[in-house]
């Protein structure tokens, strides 16, 4: 859980993505543009920003337009992590006219999806206040976790494990089929497993539990807040402590005053708003 420094993502981790975004949206071919556009026309496009918004993926944006047009002219006004009002001009494209508008979508796509992640993570950070740090999880849309999460970091939060090959989390479910928490952390222990163990407990009782089994991180499920003070208060000096479930914005500085460790939102990549973007093409 260790905050991950925001750095560009490799090309690598989108490229593959990009192209099969495009492949979905082009089809058999993208028979207006084909149609309307000469193939030797040259055209400006702007990304225009409608609302205020935390700006994440214009590497991944650029992608789809340079797939189409390998020559296109790139001039990003605005870089990821920054704060954009409306009407600001975020990024200009020059090149083809038939391969900005073919993109156009796919690219507003990725922009706005990743733009709404970070812009409600960085609402969650700041009602936090410093106090308690604010994670990611898994509920991410199947095969862009990584971009999801990259969007995470701009935004300023940390990432959660990225995968169930990155950090041991004995869940209920778990503990119901192991028999109980002290018997699904005991089966973890002859694993010897080297990462920290984390536990979901439901109740006070769960969390003594936990604790009795030496877990390091106790993930405190849906928990009412005086419960969550008195769980902190038991985990003081034995684990660290993460608050999960039920949370929203209006509860952030309520519960950042409880003294956990951490608080994971999966609203962050599963329900952030779309934020308005759009791109504008004219005659070069």
């Amino acid at each position: 859980m260790k905050a991950m420094p925001f750095e560009p993502l490799d090309p690598g981790m989108y490229r593959e993505i990009v192209r099969r975004a495009l492949a979905e949206d082009f089809g058999w071919g993208d028979v207006t543009t084909e149609t309307v556009i000469d193939r030797d026309q040259r055209a400006r496009g702007i990304v225009l920003s409608k609302s205020s918004c935390v700006i994440a993926g214009l590497d991944i944006a650029s992608e789809a337009f340079r797939q189409l047009d390998p020559g296109v002219a790139v001039d990003v006004r605005r870089a990821d992590g920054e704060r954009c009002e409306p009407a600001m001009v975020v990024a200009e494209y020059r090149g083809q006219a038939s391969a900005l508008l073919t993109a156009e979508r796919t690219a507003l796509n990725f922009l706005q999806r990743l733009s709404a992640i970070a812009t409600l993570t960085r609402q969650f950070v700041e009602a936090a206040g410093g106090r308690v740090t604010v994670l990611d999880t898994r509920k991410t849309t199947p095969l862009l976790r990584a971009l999801e999460k990259y969007a995470v970091r701009v935004g300023g939060g940390v990432n959660h494990r990225g995968g169930l090959d990155e950090g041991i989390l004995i869940k209920d479910n778990h503990v119901r089929l192991a028999g109980g928490v002290e018997q699904a952390v005991r089966r973890m222990r002859k694993g010897n497993r080297e990462m920290p163990t984390e536990v979901e407990a439901q109740t006070l009782g769960q969390v003594d539990d936990a604790l009795r089994a030496g877990a390091e991180i106790i993930l405190l499920d849906n928990l009412s807040t005086p419960d969550i003070v008195e769980a902190v208060r038991r985990c003081r000096g034995r684990a660290k402590t993460e608050i999960s479930g039920g949370v929203t914005l209006p509860r952030m500085r309520e519960l950042a005053a409880t003294g956990a460790d951490y608080i994971s939102v999966g609203a962050l990549t599963h329900s952030a708003p779309a934020v308005d973007l759009s791109f504008e093409i004219e005659p070069a």
